[in-house]
């Protein structure tokens, strides 16, 4: 598929989506959501890739949030469809099979932070800003934001950070638990491609029922998180990259795991 407000590297192990619309600061639009699921279901039907990178076009953005014109002219019943579309890009992210990185190399505000945090870690540069401004609209966060801000940083920051559009820069970010790790602007894609490619010499199912586990296992009590951890042990086990990785271990060597979601 042919793609215009995003780009597409599909060079497994690792994938990158890069949102480009740099004149508008990658602001998500209706074609970009859309452009964004047709690339996550290329990524999910791929057994050869094993980690995906977000990021954006330019040095000023990683998405600097919705698309103010197209907001501004929805309906009740628009907008609802317009949240529904976002939410569909950021729980498709959530659920996706590969571990998503998100490289923000700018302003993530609104609907950007809201695509960050369905990633699975966030590595920004040191010129990033995050935060999820639209009250300052007079609306709130319509991808999750409310949502997953609240999960990651706990109630009380997550509020404050709604109730007053306040944005943080990465190092307070970084303090908060917000961010994974701060890196200098020219230094950003080399550290997440060097952690991808970490991951990515790791077992397509273990990354995958790693990832499950603790997102399904996180949104249940203890004991039902406990018996998700288990059931997905039993199914690594099961699986030919177990038997490569402790036999490689046993022999003192490097394991090559060539296993995927289908055995």
């Amino acid at each position: 598929m042919s793609y215009e407000t995003i780009t597409f590297d599909a060079a497994a192990p690792i994938a990158t989506i890069t949102f480009n619309r740099p004149k508008a600061l990658n602001a998500l639009n209706t074609q970009l959501l859309n452009e964004t699921i047709a690339a996550l279901d290329e990524v999910a039907a791929n057994e050869d890739i094993r980690v995906l990178i977000l990021t954006g076009k330019g040095e000023k953005a990683f998405v600097a949030g919705a698309d103010i014109g197209e907001i501004n002219e929805l309906n009740p019943v628009a907008a609802r469809f317009f949240s529904k579309n976002g939410h569909r890009v950021m729980d498709r992210l959530q659920k996706l099979p590969a571990p998503v990185i998100a490289a923000v190399n700018g302003f993530a505000l609104g609907g950007g932070l809201e695509m960050a945090l369905a990633c699975d870690f966030i590595y920004a540069s040191e010129n990033a800003k995050l935060g999820l401004p639209e009250i300052n609209l007079g609306i709130i966060p319509g991808f999750g934001g409310t949502q997953r801000l609240a999960r990651l940083v706990g109630k009380p920051l997550a509020k404050e950070m709604i109730f007053t559009g306040k944005t943080m820069d990465a190092t307070e970010a970084g303090q908060k638990g917000l961010v994974n790790k701060v890196v200098p602007a020219d230094a950003l894609m080399a550290e997440v491609s060097r952690v991808a490619e970490t991951m990515a010499s790791k077992g397509k199912l273990a990354l995958h029922n790693a990832k499950q586990a603790v997102n399904d296992g996180t949104n249940a009590d203890l004991a039902t998180g406990c018996e998700i951890e288990t059931q997905a042990f039993a199914l690594c086990i099961a699986s030919p990259d177990a038997r490569e990785g402790t036999r490689a271990f046993l022999e003192k060597r490097q394991p090559e795991f060539k296993g995927g979601l289908k055995g």
